[in-house]
């Protein structure tokens, strides 16, 4: 099990500087040393994978990442844990539109990248993940929980004729900014599902947590006729997520309930 806090040789390895400082967000387990940020890595398959990948992935004026740091022995792991050069942003879930362009122009960025060996099936890495699990339940390839919310959704669910690709499954409170520079996408969890699908999440956590109108919902997607059912198959993730985590409850109802009565 990773530690609370990254050791003196997990900040000696990644040529950390300074004491860590716990951030905000990522769940809490976030900390940053200097000039890196340091997390609880996600597995070899998928740590080393990601940081390949981020290492050179091309920027654009619409969005950046932030480069993941290797060790003094060139690995992207040590002691649990994985680095990442620190970006002074900030997230802003209000500002959903420009959180959507981001989301978009990285996955644009993504579209030809092969889908990686760990998200397969259900025995990789991540099947026990909340959040991996949900997302298989969203898509017909897992029961969902017995609860009276998710078989409404349920019921609404209809086939999807879009292609998948390797997606950001948060993007909302990931997209960071900072004026005089391109938005910064962070935190990359990734599925394989139709690319519209992680702006359907996005727009579902801003309608539900973040107060914007459900009868933004439409207006905000991508043009695709399959808008409608995407929205339908992020809010049962999302809904899905809350009950895996022991977090579904009167308080998550409320905030969900008006989006499960506009998109049924």
């Amino acid at each position: 099990m990773t530690p609370d806090r990254p050791d003196d040789a997990v900040l000696r390895a990644f040529g950390a500087a300074g004491a860590p400082v716990r951030l905000l967000g990522g769940r809490g387990l976030t900390w940053r040393a200097g000039a890196i940020v340091l997390r609880p890595d996600d597995g070899a398959a998928m740590t080393d994978w990601r940081a390949d990948v981020l290492a050179t992935l091309p920027h654009t004026p619409e969005f950046r990442t932030p480069r993941p740091v290797a060790t003094a022995n060139g690995a992207w792991r040590s002691g649990g844990w994985e680095a990442w050069e620190h970006l002074d942003a900030r997230a802003d879930p209000t500002r959903v539109e420009d959180v959507l362009d981001a989301g978009r122009a990285f996955h644009h960025a993504i579209t030809d990248l092969a889908r990686p060996s760990f998200l397969h099936d259900s025995a990789s890495e991540r099947s026990g993940n909340a959040w991996s699990r949900a997302d298989r339940m969203a898509w017909g390839e897992q029961p969902l929980p017995a609860d009276p919310t998710l078989d409404r959704l349920a019921h609404a669910f209809r086939p999807v004729d879009l292609p998948s690709q390797l997606v950001h499954g948060d993007l909302l409170g990931n997209v960071l900014f900072v004026p005089g520079a391109p938005p910064a996408v962070i935190d990359w969890p990734p599925y394989w599902r139709p690319a519209a699908f992680g702006e359907a999440v996005a727009v579902v956590d801003a309608v539900c947590w973040h107060g914007v109108p459900t009868a933004r919902m439409h207006a905000l997607g991508s043009g695709t006729a399959d808008w409608p059912q995407l929205l339908v198959r992020a809010l049962a993730f999302r809904i899905a997520t809350l009950h895996l985590l022991g977090a579904w409850d009167a308080a998550a109802a409320a905030h969900h309930r008006p989006v499960v009565g506009a998109l049924t």
